[in-house]
């Protein structure tokens, strides 16, 4: 594992652009950087993959584990919610995607830091457009990544069995999510499913048809949201989701799997497993990351370190439960912080993204920089 640096294409920002990658700087900062890239073994990359798919395997049980055990309250979901969750589990809803950020050194084992199993972000950029910066710069090189081919085959299987249309929703206005969720979509219609868009304040609810439905009407049958389930859970319309035939995507069990209450579980079922770190709902001895149990983009975050704050950021979570779990420092190696984004289609590890920043905990505008197999 290797941090290379080397000038950037000299037309760089008019080639990620003709690919549809339009958020490239975002709020003046440069979010895309191709000055350079991470270098790995063939070796290294598939040490990834046997952990990302371990830590997913452990992920389901834990999932198991927590509906066995009526301990859904730990998350912080609402009780007239619980059966609901438990049904979209014993149903086998199922799911499309999740990225596990890993902290990983490229000697010692993989460390799992969290799970983004609702909504996560930066696939266009892991999928798509690193790719095409692999064949404009690198071409006969290969990458870990085979998302795009790995998202048509899952939608393909969910056609298969019964999936005929689908909508896509973001949050209104904001163009990373809506770069991300219309590039989804784009791998749906190639699998053959029919898709429209829509912006979660257009989704409606008719009460005489038991369904959310669209501007017009017509029920949203199946629906896949980029907008977390805590946040579902606090709408006005939160009640309908109860009643609702609508079928989601991600399903109401992936809940489980992004807060950060699972590291805790997963630490109690698998104690010094290799791809985990120590979580506790009390602080831990040593040094210990504090982080709210549904917090996004690095807010709210304390590491400590030798018994005293180190770093800190603010946000709107001080107010959630926390969990702590052992501090593991993010490799550097001479340009910032990295934190390996490692992607599960389906039930298969197929895909890597690299976030990197000067400060030791990534945030929304954290650069993203693009890796090869050497």
């Amino acid at each position: 594992m290797r941090r290379i640096i080397a000038p950037p294409r000299v037309d760089w920002e008019q080639a990620v652009e003709e690919i549809g990658f339009t958020y490239h700087t975002i709020d003046g900062d440069q979010y895309w950087d191709e000055a350079g890239w991470y270098e790995f073994s063939l070796r290294e990359i598939e040490t990834i993959e046997a952990a990302t798919n371990r830590l997913h395997e452990m992920c389901l049980e834990a999932v198991q584990t927590i509906l066995d055990q009526d301990r859904l309250d730990e998350f912080g979901i609402p009780a007239e919610f619980h059966d609901w969750v438990r049904d979209s589990w014993d149903q086998d809803e199922p799911t499309l995607y999740g990225r596990f950020d890993l902290a990983w050194d490229g000697r010692s084992a993989p460390k799992m830091l969290e799970y983004n199993a609702d909504t996560p972000t930066a696939l266009f950029e892991a999928a798509v457009v690193q790719w095409n910066w692999l064949e404009s710069r690198h071409p006969g090189l290969d990458q870990f990544n085979s998302l795009h081919d790995e998202l048509i085959a899952a939608w393909t299987w969910l056609r298969q069995h019964g999936l005929s249309q689908l909508s896509f929703a973001a949050t209104e206005g904001h163009e990373e999510d809506y770069g991300n969720v219309t590039y989804l979509r784009d791998t749906a219609d190639q699998a053959g499913i029919a898709t429209d868009y829509l912006d979660m304040p257009q989704i409606g609810h008719n009460r005489r048809l038991g369904t959310f439905v669209k501007p017009d009407d017509t029920p949203v049958d199946t629906i896949f949201k980029l907008y977390p389930w805590e946040w579902m859970l606090d709408e006005e319309f939160a009640p309908h989701l109860l009643t609702s035939t609508t079928q989601w995507f991600e399903p109401p069990w992936k809940m489980l799997l992004s807060s950060k209450a699972i590291l805790v579980v997963l630490w109690e079922l698998f104690p010094g497993c290799e791809n985990l770190l120590p979580a506790s709902w009390e602080p831990l001895r040593g040094d210990y990351v504090r982080k709210p149990m549904l917090s996004r983009e690095g807010s709210n975050i304390q590491i400590v370190r030798g018994g005293r704050i180190d770093q800190e950021t603010t946000g709107p979570y001080d107010d959630q439960p926390v969990i702590y779990q052992a501090h593991c420092p993010l490799p550097n190696l001479g340009r910032g912080h990295a934190v390996l984004g490692s992607w599960i289609i389906g039930d298969k590890a197929c895909g890597l993204g690299i976030r990197e920043d000067e400060n030791p905990i990534t945030h929304n505008t954290s650069r993203f920089v693009p890796h090869l197999i050497r």
